[in-house]
C-alpha cells in the first residue's frame, strides 16, 4: 500500500507519537498520588500545578511549533528529541512544588506538544491521497502506549520507585530516537510528497491559509470547540482517575486495566477512520466524532458497576481514535499544507490549553465537593452544545478553491 518513503515517514510518526505518550496526561496521570504524597498536596493543588504548567507550554508552542514549517523535519527532530530526554531527566528529580511545575511544563511542552505535532505535521504535509490511513497509521504509536503503559507503569511502581522509572525513561529516548530518526528521514525535505498527480493540482487550486487567516474564520473556532472536548474531558479522567476510582468504589488497578479498552477501540478506530476519511473526506466525518464522547457521560452518570469503566473507557477511545486522525486531516483539507505547521502549532497549543482547562476544572470542581457523575454533567453539556453548533455549519466547511 506505501513505497519506501511512504513507510519510512509512517514508522517515524509511529516512533514519535508512541514516544509522545510520556507527556500525555494518561501517562502522568499515573504518577499522581506518587507525586502528591512525595510532596503532600491535594487534589486541587496537584490540578491547579498541572493546569497552570500546561497553559504556560501551550503559550510556548504557539511560537516554536511553527518553526516545523521552516526546517528540514530531521534538523527539527533533532531539537525536539534532547528536549524530551531532558525533560524526562528533570522530571525524576522532582522534590519541591516548583520543580513539580517546572518538569510538567517540559513533558507536556516536548512530550504532548512538540513530538506529537513532529509526528502528525510531518504526515500530513507528505501524505495526499492516503492522508487519512497514513494518520491512522501513525497515530497507532500513541495508541500503543496508551495499551501498554498504564499496566507496565503500575506493576513497575511495585518495584522501583517513580523517580527510577523516569531516569530510565530518559536513557532510552536518548538512545534510541536519534538512530531512528536518522534512518527514516534524514533526507525528508519540506517539498516531498507522496507521488499522485491528480491530487497535486487539486492542491494547488486549494487556498494555502495563513494561520492570521484561519484565525479570522469562524469556522475555525466551530470545529476546534469540538476537537478540544475529548482532551479536556479525557484529561481530567486521566489525570484524576485516582479520584474516579474511589468515587465509585472501583478496584485501585481498575482503570489502568480499563486503559486496555481504551486502546482497543481507539486502534479498532483509527483502521476504520483512515480509509473513511479517504473516501467521503473527514469534513463529513466530523459531526460524528464527539458521538461516543457524549453517551460515555452518560455512562458514567448512570452505573457504578467496575465494568463501567471498560464501556466508559472505550467509548471516549472511539472518539479518541476519530480525533486523532480528523485532528490532522481536516486542517489540511480545508486550509491546505504549505502553512500547516504553523496552523497546527495553534491547533496544538490550543489542545493542550485545553487540558490545562480540563485538568483545572476537575481540580476545582472535586476540591468544591463535586461528585463524578455531575463533573460528567457539566461535560455532557459542553459536548452537546459544541455538537449542535456543529450540526448547523457541517455543510460550509468545504476549501476555498482558486
Amino acid at each position: 500500500m506505501f513505497k519506501s518513503l511512504s513507510l519510512k515517514v509512517i514508522v517515524f510518526g509511529f516512533i514519535f507519537t508512541f514516544f509522545s505518550s510520556f507527556g500525555q496526561s494518561f501517562f502522568l496521570g499515573l504518577f499522581n498520588s506518587s507525586i502528591r504524597d512525595t510532596l503532600s498536596i491535594t487534589h486541587g493543588q496537584f490540578g491547579s500545578i498541572y493546569a497552570s504548567a500546561t497553559l504556560f507550554s501551550s503559550i510556548l508552542f504557539i511560537w516554536l511549533g511553527k518553526k516545523i514549517d521552516d526546517v528540514n523535519v530531521f534538523k527539527f527532530s533533532l531539537f525536539v528529541i534532547p528536549l524530551l530526554a531532558f525533560s524526562c531527566f528533570f522530571f525524576s528529580k522532582i522534590y519541591s512544588i516548583p520543580f513539580l511545575f517546572a518538569a510538567i511544563f517540559l513533558m507536556r511542552f516536548s512530550g504532548q506538544g512538540m513530538m506529537s505535532h513532529t509526528a502528525s505535521t510531518t504526515i500530513s504535509r507528505y501524505f495526499t491521497k492516503s492522508r487519512g490511513k497514513a494518520l491512522s497509521a501513525g497515530w497507532f504509536g500513541l495508541s500503543c502506549g496508551e495499551f501498554i503503559l498504564p499496566v507496565l507503569i503500575v506493576y513497575l511502581l511495585t518495584l522501583y520507585s517513580w523517580q527510577n522509572i523516569w531516569l530510565t525513561i530518559s536513557i532510552i529516548v536518548i538512545l534510541f530516537l536519534p538512530i531512528a530518526s536518522y534512518l527514516l528521514i534524514k533526507n525528508l525535505s519540506l517539498d516531498s510528497r507522496e507521488v499522485d498527480n491528480n491530487q497535486k493540482q487539486e492542491d494547488k487550486s486549494i487556498k494555502q491559509w495563513t494561520r492570521l487567516e484561519v484565525l479570522k474564520d469562524y469556522r475555525f473556532y466551530i470545529i476546534s470547540s469540538n476537537m478540544l472536548a475529548m482532551p479536556w474531558i479525557a484529561t481530567g479522567v486521566f489525570v484524576y482517575q485516582s479520584f474516579v476510582t474511589s468515587s465509585k468504589g472501583w478496584g485501585e488497578f481498575t482503570i489502568a486495566q480499563s486503559f486496555m479498552s481504551y486502546s482497543i477501540f481507539t486502534v479498532s478506530t483509527l483502521l476504520l477512520a483512515g480509509p473513511l476519511i479517504d473516501k467521503f473526506s473527514s469534513r463529513k466525518l466530523l459531526i460524528y466524532m464527539n458521538i461516543p464522547l457524549l453517551i460515555s457521560t452518560f455512562v458514567i452518570i448512570l452505573f457504578d458497576s467496575s465494568l463501567t469503566a471498560f464501556v466508559f473507557l472505550g467509548l471516549i477511545g472511539i472518539s479518541n481514535g476519530f480525533a486523532n486522525v480528523l485532528g490532522s486531516a481536516t486542517w489540511a483539507e480545508i486550509y491546505g499544507v504549505k502553512h500547516i505547521g504553523s496552523i497546527k502549532a495553534l491547533t496544538t497549543a490550543l489542545m493542550v490549553f485545553s487540558t490545562a482547562f480540563g485538568t483545572a476544572l476537575f481540580g476545582v470542581l472535586i476540591d468544591i465537593g463535586f461528585s463524578i457523575e455531575k463533573i460528567a454533567i457539566v461535560s455532557a453539556i459542553y459536548i452537546f452544545s459544541s455538537l449542535a453548533l456543529l450540526f448547523l455549519t457541517r455543510k460550509k466547511l468545504n476549501p476555498i478553491y482558486i
